[in-house]
């Protein structure tokens, strides 16, 4: 659903918590923040854990994320949803109740079962709940190979595994598989398959141990461009961008004492600069690098991305109408 002239989007995450910034909740309202949405959240699950791996986790009981999300449903107007750790095969059937009579828009599936520090986040037996009560109601499903492999009892270590997964889940009910290669040797390959076709959404491998949370900010993002009306296929590639694009600015930080297996925070403050925010020059310079970077399936009109320091006459144009309106010079108004 389409937000009101004047203001942003709005998109729920039901996740749990991760207390160092780095993924669950906090890392998808980072990343709602950062692509122009106004993020709501409903807890799952608390968790003590921080770069080096999960401590000991705490399931919220059912009845109070049935009040959190009640809470939030009534009140928002959400243009998308996304799932993270959902702990237990009750709360898995759960949000599937609530998405099956149309109050979580555009869902987002992100299955999370295991932590990057290969700690447990899903129940034993909680894998059918997701077949049976939530995929069925979501849009996109985004599960990384070991996800993949987990929902379809199948291997998955290859681009013909992920293939075959992706039609498996499909055939599920789930219009849209965004199976996730990070894990393969060599690029970092995605596979999109849709209603229209299948996609193989490739990009350079970061050398960077700081991609703890990735998976959280990809389908977070991924709901914010769905919230702000992207196709589905135009908003995966953006988000796809955006995360490969925090990653490689953060390759050389230093938060938190993980190591090569057990990852560092992905960064966010360096994004404060680098926002995909629409242009609000109704000509921009088509001469910009960064007008001209702008993919056009994704923005069909002309778009400031990645710009550095207002740099470019889009973005000096859009830093003065800012000012004449009366907000902070430098920033511009998101807008959906």
């Amino acid at each position: 659903m389409s937000a009101p002239a004047g203001q942003p989007p709005v998109a729920l995450t039901v996740a749990g918590s991760d207390p160092s910034g780095g993924a669950g909740i906090q890392a998808d309202l980072k990343s709602f923040l950062a692509n122009g949405v106004y993020g709501a959240a409903v807890i799952t699950a608390l968790t003590a854990q921080n770069t080096c791996g999960v401590r000991s986790a705490t399931v919220v009981d059912e009845a109070m994320v049935a009040d959190q999300l009640d809470a939030v449903l009534d009140d928002l107007t959400l243009g998308a949803a996304k799932t993270g750790m959902l702990a237990t095969a009750g709360i898995v059937s759960l949000v599937g109740r609530a998405a099956a009579t149309g109050r979580l828009p555009n869902l987002v599936v992100d299955p999370v079962m295991v932590a990057t520090s290969g700690d447990r986040l899903l129940d034993e037996g909680a894998e059918a709940a997701y077949q049976r009560e939530l995929l069925p109601h979501a849009l996109i499903v985004t599960p990384n190979l070991a996800e993949a492999a987990v929902l379809t009892g199948q291997p998955v270590s290859t681009l013909d595994g992920m293939r075959t997964a992706a039609r498996t889940l499909r055939r599920w009910g789930v219009p849209w598989v965004l199976v996730k290669g990070g894990h393969l040797e060599g690029a970092a390959v995605d596979l999109l398959c849709g209603p229209d076709g299948e996609w193989t959404l490739s990009a350079p491998r970061v050398a960077s141990a700081n991609t703890h949370g990735t998976g959280c900010s990809l389908s977070a993002a991924i709901a914010a461009r769905l919230a702000a009306g992207d196709h589905p296929l135009a908003a995966v590639t953006a988000a796809k961008a955006f995360v490969a694009d925090a990653i490689a600015s953060a390759a050389g930080w230093h938060l938190g004492a993980g190591h090569a297996c057990f990852r560092q925070p992905l960064s966010y403050l360096w994004i404060r600069s680098r926002f995909w925010v629409r242009s609000l020059v109704p000509a921009a310079d088509e001469s910009c690098s960064c007008v001209r970077s702008a993919p056009k399936e994704i923005a069909p009109r002309a778009w400031a991305t990645n710009c550095r320091g207002w740099s470019c006459a889009a973005s000096k144009a859009t830093a003065s109408s800012s000012r004449r309106s009366g907000d902070r010079p430098g920033r511009a108004r998101m807008r959906p």
